[in-house]
């Protein structure tokens, strides 16, 4: 035997010897002390970490998260489970993606509004806003849904449908109203019945649900997003923490779960089991549905090896939440990372999610 064939054939032993094992497993505690650290340091209050790879489940709580299974505002991972509620209605033929939404909501007319499709909304390059000019007031009038489906169907729209990329809560919402006309019931409602109680996921709801207040994690609101009150103070009445958003279920931010529900989540995606959408459905949501030169997304999943951490795939899909949520899966590896943290992801950068999460995606390689 060549030496060098003897020295790869000694490598392929080793890589896959416990030894192995054992260095991949200390990877996941070092994800685990960047979260443990940060939470004792008392820059994040509370934290959980959940990485599944085929039937194994590493999961690690930290700070006030009295167990793995404590409840997170989930930030913006919120849309890809509310836009896969409304795809179980593209699996049904109650629309297309190429359909106008026009059809749907009849008010969203003149400017351009006619030719934005289905499509555009659920990758973000409907033109439409990420949030409204009049957000602020809004939810300090603690309005409903509908005041704000009806400020989205007449805001300007920014550019000409399909020809730019921009991030657009706004697009995600009217998307998901389409779905609510469809059917007839509430976001929270129509999330539950197609999504949760389908997976098994018990400890989520759009909205509260059927838990308590006290059963979520608080967000640390001082280092808040803008369209969060920012830490203002005067926005407690409406900010991540107060009962008014907490209760609105919105679905493009409004979704509390746990780390391992979220994991169920996407297992759906990763394994393609038919659960909750068909096969081919949930192959369109995970892979790049935008043209070449604008940034890639699926239908309400960021896609492409940034929707993870340095060493995942192009093949990964996943999103993160402004509230300090993260969660990724990537096909290629079979690994499914998610990490859940009080602290707004616009408080510090490197951000412990991120750290945490770099440190499982090396440990997969």
């Amino acid at each position: 035997m060549k030496r060098r064939t003897f020295l790869q054939s000694g490598l392929a032993a080793v890589m896959g010897t416990p030894l192995l094992a054992a260095l991949r497993n200390d990877r996941l505690e070092d994800a685990a002390a960047v979260l443990a650290s940060a939470t004792s340091s008392g820059q994040v209050t509370s934290a959980v970490l959940h990485v599944l790879r085929g039937e194994t489940a590493f999961t690690r709580h930290f700070g006030g998260a009295a167990t793995e299974h404590a409840m997170f505002l989930l930030g913006s991972i919120t849309k890809p489970l509310c836009v896969t509620a409304l795809m179980t209605l593209f699996d049904r033929g109650e629309f297309r993606l190429e359909d106008r939404l026009q059809r749907f909501l009849p008010k969203f007319t003149g400017d351009g509004r006619e030719q934005v499709t289905m499509q555009h909304l659920l990758t973000h390059v409907s033109g439409l806003p990420d949030q409204l000019a009049e957000n602020a007031s809004l939810r300090a009038s603690h309005a409903g849904m509908p005041a704000f489906v009806e400020a989205a169907l007449r805001t300007p729209l920014q550019f000409t449908p399909g020809s730019r990329y921009q991030y657009s809560s706004m697009g995600i919402l009217l998307a998901v109203e389409v779905g609510r006309r469809i059917t007839g019931e509430t976001f929270p409602a129509l999330v539950d019945r197609t999504v949760l109680a389908p997976l098994g996921m018990k400890h989520s709801a759009l909205g509260v649900g059927r838990f308590a207040l006290d059963d979520f994690v608080p967000c640390q609101t001082e280092h808040g997003a803008p369209e969060a009150g920012a830490g203002d103070p005067s926005a407690r009445n409406w900010d991540w923490n107060s009962p008014y958003w907490r209760k609105l279920g919105a679905p493009w931010g409004g979704a509390h779960a746990s780390a391992a529900d979220v994991g169920r989540f996407l297992a759906e995606f990763l394994h393609r089991r038919g659960v909750v959408v068909k096969p081919e459905t949930a192959q369109r949501m995970t892979a790049n549905q935008n043209p070449a030169g604008l940034t890639p997304r699926g239908l309400g999943f960021n896609v492409g090896a940034a929707a993870g951490s340095p060493g995942c795939s192009e093949r990964t899909f996943g999103h993160t939440g402004s509230t300090g949520t993260l969660a990724w899966a990537d096909p290629a590896t079979g690994t499914i990372c998610v990490v859940l943290t009080s602290l707004p992801g616009r408080a510090v950068q490197p951000h412990p999610r991120e750290l945490a999460s770099g440190h499982v995606a090396g440990a997969v390689q």
